[in-house]
């Protein structure tokens, strides 16, 4: 991510302690080209099904692992396929056994999909999604200032407060993944709250 900056590369990093909200603000950005390259180590593979990907580099992809199984293969090569360009590049010093089964198998579907297209008249393009209709909700959510109720919240001891934070943590990404951006607005808001008062008691 360093490399790509400092030779003016419009690139942001995603990893696990970026919030929701934040993270859904960088997959904004990106479809309106503030960013052209994300850099990730997991994420992308979950969350990235976006039209405007049309490359994605994996990176030691002959590195046997979680990472780079048959499935989290697959499911990484296929966020370039909502692209009518899209293609992947994967970066390796060996094919395993898991990048042989993943590019047989994405070119088995590949026949599959262009038979297909080819009986019925179809010419394939790229997947047209508005930003309105997702990220920008998202991002704009970032904002909401709800009324919230904390009265309840008062007498918590440490332990429930930090209990509670982990849950609401989980709701909060719940409903930024089903758009449910006020909810979640009101949810970070609420974490906020007890975060604050959690530093109280150290």
């Amino acid at each position: 991510t360093e490399y790509f900056s400092e030779v003016g590369v419009k690139v942001a990093y995603l990893h696990s302690d970026i919030h929701t909200l934040e993270r859904i603000k960088i997959l904004r950005d990106l479809r309106r080209g503030v960013h052209d390259v994300l850099v990730g180590i997991n994420l992308l593979r979950e969350g990235l099904d976006l039209p405007e990907v049309s490359l994605v580099a994996i990176l030691d992809a002959d590195k046997e692992g979680f990472l780079r199984s048959q499935s989290s293969l697959i499911q990484t090569m296929g966020r370039a396929a909502r692209n009518a360009f899209g293609k992947t590049i994967l970066y390796a010093d060996k094919i395993t056994k898991s990048m042989d089964y993943a590019i047989s198998e994405t070119e088995r579907r590949r026949e599959i999909q262009e038979e297909y297209n080819q009986e019925h008249g179809i010419i394939p393009t790229t997947i047209v999604k508005s930003i309105d209709a997702t990220l920008v909700t998202a991002y704009e959510a970032d904002y909401f200032k709800v009324p919230l109720e904390l009265d309840k919240f008062e007498e918590y001891s440490p332990k429930q407060l930090k209990e509670t934070i982990t849950q609401l943590e989980a709701d909060m990404r719940h409903a930024a993944k089903e758009m449910k951006f006020e909810q979640a607005a009101e949810i970070r808001d609420k974490l906020k709250y007890l975060r604050d008062r959690e530093l109280e008691y150290r």
